[in-house]
């Protein structure tokens, strides 16, 4: 549909009232924004029947050359689908979060008649209990400390646990009762994890008075060590009691602070569950420029929870829009009611303040990064003598042992910082062994070939670890490829091979560039070379570790896992089995004459 024939107003007078989600599209086909409704014709008529006074939403409606609608049954519905698309699509003029993390939860496993208490990030359909999630992985580390110094719990994995003939270190260090060794039986081991699972769900004072009663059985038994035992355990659940009564009382809920300056914004999640203070996490949101801060909030909220569970309560530093329709949503989404809270007194004001205020620190760290960054950028565009600052930078390296395996690394740093969703490797093939020369040459060829068809933006500045000669072989494939425009500098690490003398050599300059110790720009290239050569190292080691973890039956067409598992049983090894004639051979389960006779005949014409 033309922009001409386009009749937001027309369009909008014929949409039904029922709730939906709609896409506001510019003349490219390219959503500019998602938006829910309630009602989505009174929604959709409210942009076009007079002016928002927003230069942001205004901008906006200018673009807009067609309309679409998804109508939805309900109004939780227009909300989950609303935060998916944006999460998918992310349109220009929507806050988005990008949250692709999964969060950690503390799992004490089902799956033993001894759980362990460990880490866990992924799948919650996993046997045991899952307690979380956390906001951050120390936060959950720290309260597996705190279990382990109370309980005993184990945190071996099965194998290890099934093998010990003796305790180890975490029983010297009070940190496991050796259920490995028999010296906690299975009753009291279950009492243990029973005790774990009141703390972590904050059921402080029945776990107390279940401790009391245990201390007071040991005495009467006269067994005072157990009781002594005991009572230390009641001291240190009190005073983790203590230390959450100053958090935030018992109940679950997140404290949520949203603020936007210097074109970026800043959400800080604060977490409490059972009234324990499980830390905070910062997220950075891209933000579309006039964002009111409640609909950033509201933005961040709906997305934020779109993949986990929210608590009872949510306390926010504004109110955000449709506060009731989220609230309605959210409730819908945990089974029960979810309160957003934005009125406090108090200990929780007192809370939302203290998570405010760190809120502004990280706001000012980043924009002070961010300046940092800036300076950087423009330093070496000045020393390079670039048209613009280098916004999007790409660096090779090269990695092998002695001409064995050798992978080339490909990093992108784009703003200067890392980008390592679009780093890439490339596994040098065909080339002489330690052939530096053809390796770059292979894998820069291998880059601009894909860059040229599309796959990626190209570069501003090609950086190239390595000197003279290889930024020869980078400028030759940039020319037959007709890429001569790209700039591209070598970097070698001078006669000393010391950080802070680095050289570097540039087209058509027969000397090298040597910048200042102290230089921004070096420090820029420093640190985006050291990253190839990081990623350009692992990948070259884990190629290698695998090539030489691989048994030679692995290369003999036809014998698969099970033959393989029986010849190593019958001969004891690799060695043997190469020893072996074809008669020998023949004997095992499985092993035919002919197949004898290609083992027979791979090991020797190895050999």
């Amino acid at each position: 549909m033309s922009a001409e024939a386009f009749d937001p107003r027309r369009y909008a007078g014929q949409l039904t009232a029922r709730p939906g989600v709609y896409r506001m599209i510019d003349a490219e086909g390219e959503v500019l924004y998602v938006g829910k409704a309630k009602n989505l014709r009174k929604r959709v008529s409210s942009y076009f029947l007079r002016a928002s006074g927003n230069p942001r939403i205004e901008s906006m409606l200018d673009q807009v050359a067609d309309i679409e609608v998804t109508v939805t049954h309900t109004e939780d519905e227009a909300l989950l689908l609303e935060s998916t698309l944006i999460k998918k699509i992310r349109p220009r003029y929507n806050v988005y979060l990008r949250d692709d993390k999964s969060y950690p939860y503390l799992r004490i496993t089902g799956d033993h008649s001894f759980p362990r208490v460990t880490f866990h990030r992924g799948s919650r359909k996993v046997s045991g209990r899952l307690f979380g999630p956390f906001p951050s992985g120390s936060a959950v580390r720290q309260t597996m400390t705190t279990i382990h110094k109370l309980f005993r719990l184990r945190n071996c994995d099965d194998t290890y646990f099934a093998n010990r003939s003796r305790p180890c270190l975490q029983y010297q260090i009070k940190r496991c009762s050796a259920p490995c060794v028999g010296y906690i039986d299975e009753a009291s081991y279950a009492r243990d994890v029973a005790d774990a699972t009141d703390l972590l769900e904050g059921r402080n004072e029945r776990l107390v008075s279940r401790l009391i009663k245990q201390m007071e059985t040991a005495s009467s038994r006269l067994e005072f060590e157990q009781a002594a035992a005991t009572r230390e355990k009641i001291a240190a659940v009190r005073r983790l009691q203590e230390q959450s009564h100053v958090v935030g009382g018992k109940g679950d809920f997140d404290i949520i602070v949203c603020a936007s300056g210097g074109g970026i914004a800043c959400a800080v999640v604060v977490s409490v569950r059972g009234g324990m203070h499980l830390g905070h996490q910062s997220f950075y949101p891209s933000l579309p420029d006039g964002t009111e801060p409640a609909e950033l909030t509201e933005a961040f909220i709906g997305q934020y929870y779109l993949e986990r569970k929210p608590p009872p309560e949510i306390l926010v530093g504004v109110e955000p829009g449709d506060r009731e329709w989220l609230e309605q949503s959210l409730s819908e989404r945990a089974g029960r009611r979810v309160s957003v809270r934005y009125r406090l007194r108090g200990r929780r004001a007192r809370l939302r303040d203290n998570a405010s205020a760190t809120l502004e620190q990280a706001l000012e760290s980043r924009l002070a990064t961010r300046a940092g960054v800036r300076d950087r950028l423009l330093a070496l565009q000045e020393a390079l003598a670039l048209a613009a600052p280098p916004m999007r930078m790409e660096c090779f390296d090269i990695s092998h042992t002695g001409g064995e395996r050798t992978v080339a690394s490909c990093v992108v740093f784009e703003g200067g910082a890392a980008k390592k969703a679009a780093y890439r490797r490339f596994n040098i093939e065909d080339i002489e062994p330690g052939d530096d020369y053809a390796a770059m040459r292979q894998a820069l060829e291998r880059r601009f070939r894909r860059l040229k068809r599309g796959e990626a933006p190209m570069p501003d500045l090609l950086l190239i670890d390595g000197g003279k000669g290889q930024l020869a072989q980078a400028e030759s494939v940039l020319q037959e490829l007709e890429l001569a425009d790209v700039p591209v500098v070598a970097v070698a690490k001078g006669s000393e091979r010391k950080a802070g003398r680095e050289q570097l050599f540039l087209p058509r300059q027969s000397q090298p560039h040597i910048l200042p110790p102290n230089s921004p720009a070096l420090h820029l290239i420093q640190q985006i070379r050291d990253e190839a050569h990081r990623f350009a190292v692992a990948g070259h080691r884990g190629r290698r570790d695998k090539a030489r973890q691989q048994s030679p039956l692995d290369h003999i067409d036809g014998l698969g896992p099970i033959r393989r598992k029986r010849l190593l049983r019958a001969f004891g090894g690799t060695r043997q089995i190469a020893r072996a004639g074809v008669r020998d051979l023949e004997r095992v389960e499985g092993i035919s004459r002919a197949m004898a006779q290609r083992i027979y005949e791979h090991f020797h014409q190895a050999g």
